[in-house]
């Protein structure tokens, strides 16, 4: 006779309402963050500023009361297999979500960028500016105006000659790196070896902390000495919103290992039953993916 699993229904919460809220305000504050760009008395960011953390105290509180729920065994395989899922589906919508952003980039410079340089079946050479010269990436805009910024140069590949200081390339070792480094703390976390389990996690989360400070001295390095700004035309829009939205996903994927770490070190979790080790192995997970989102980057943002 099969015995019943019974499944662990919580109970009834205000979390889902809080972070739908906080999140709405999030995107409305970062949309007119965006929209206010240039304008030094708006209060938009404080918007921004006040949905995200509302948004990562509510993720806080939320995820604190499932780990109490947890350790004290009221959850089952099937809730289990629930958070499989839902983990599965959390990442094939970052997927789409930057399928979005990568889609507009082939649509420029496939399709956009060469309509206007005149190639083509529907090229339109000469009709909207003269002399347009189809190229990438497209430093110019013919139709300036007080709002468009011209840089002096992008930040594609800039040859083998500069090549160890192009931040790109140290960029993608230090991300291709802790993925090695989170494999080797998931190996050692399956072989209950705790202590060599802390020391690749501590590293991997260093090494995401190193990869934030690259990218924003690269911005630094773009804005101050390129002149390469969200207002350089189309380059300078596709640039900073992919490599900007990557950039923000890598400190979300630094945040979980960091807490997946404090959990580890301080509080004891992750026993040696496979069972107890979803938390991390969903932060990997997530992690792999932002890996895998930034070698496309560096293929079709930096070096194509």
């Amino acid at each position: 006779m099969s015995t019943y699993e019974k499944y662990y229904v919580p109970e009834q919460s205000r979390f889902p309402i809080y972070a739908a809220t906080s999140l709405f305000i999030l995107v409305m504050g970062a949309a007119s963050t965006i929209n206010a760009l240039g304008q030094p008395d708006s209060m938009a960011k404080y918007i921004l500023y006040a949905g995200l953390a509302s948004f990562g105290a509510t993720l806080f509180f939320w995820f604190r009361k499932v780990v109490q729920e947890h350790l004290a065994g009221l959850d089952s395989a099937q809730l289990n297999q629930s958070f499989v899922y839902g983990m599965a589906w959390f990442i094939f919508s970052e997927v789409m979500f930057f399928a979005a952003f990568f889609g507009a980039l082939f649509y420029v410079r496939t399709f956009s960028v060469p309509w206007l340089g005149g190639e083509g079946e529907k090229g339109l050479a000469n009709m909207l500016w003269e002399n347009f010269q189809s190229t990438w990436p497209l430093l110019t805009t013919p139709d300036l105006g007080a709002a468009y910024t011209v840089p002096e140069k992008s930040m594609s590949f800039p040859g083998w000659d500069k090549i160890l200081t192009w931040l790109p390339l140290w960029n993608t070792i230090v991300l291709l790196s802790s993925s090695v480094t989170v494999h080797m703390a998931h190996i050692n976390l399956k072989a209950a070896n705790k202590n060599k389990f802390n020391i690749w996690l501590g590293v991997t989360v260093s090494l995401a902390i190193f990869f934030v400070f690259l990218q924003a001295l690269e911005y630094y390095e773009a804005y101050e000495h390129y002149g390469l700004t969200l207002n350089s035309g189309i380059y300078g829009s596709t640039f900073f919103m992919l490599t900007g939205f990557h950039g923000f996903h890598v400190m979300m994927g630094g945040l979980m290992l960091s807490v997946m770490l404090i959990r580890s070190v301080f509080y004891n979790h992750f026993k040696p039953d496979p069972h107890e080790h979803f938390g991390f192995e969903a932060a990997s997970w997530y992690w792999h993916f932002v890996d895998v989102v930034w070698v496309m980057l560096f293929m079709f943002v930096y070096i194509l």
